[in-house]
């Protein structure tokens, strides 16, 4: 999969560097543990390259939590 710039994915972190910092490392230890891959790539891609992957497709994204009441 091609090179994805900061600013392409920071689009799917509501434009923060913090919330895609921890989005792509909770997906990368989901996909350590043996959680199916959602793009094609080779085994040999570390876990947290593969969650950047995903996060520049669109498979995943940060969603803003609603407060509870």
């Amino acid at each position: 999969m091609d090179y994805q710039g900061r600013e392409q994915l920071l689009d799917k972190s509501m434009g923060s560097i913090y919330k895609l910092v921890i989005l792509a490392s909770k997906r990368a230890l989901e996909i350590a543990e043996g959680q199916p891959k959602l793009v094609a790539d080779d085994a040999s891609v570390k876990p947290s390259s593969v969650a950047l992957h995903e996060i520049g497709a669109g498979k995943i994204e940060a969603r803003k939590l609603k407060a509870k009441e």
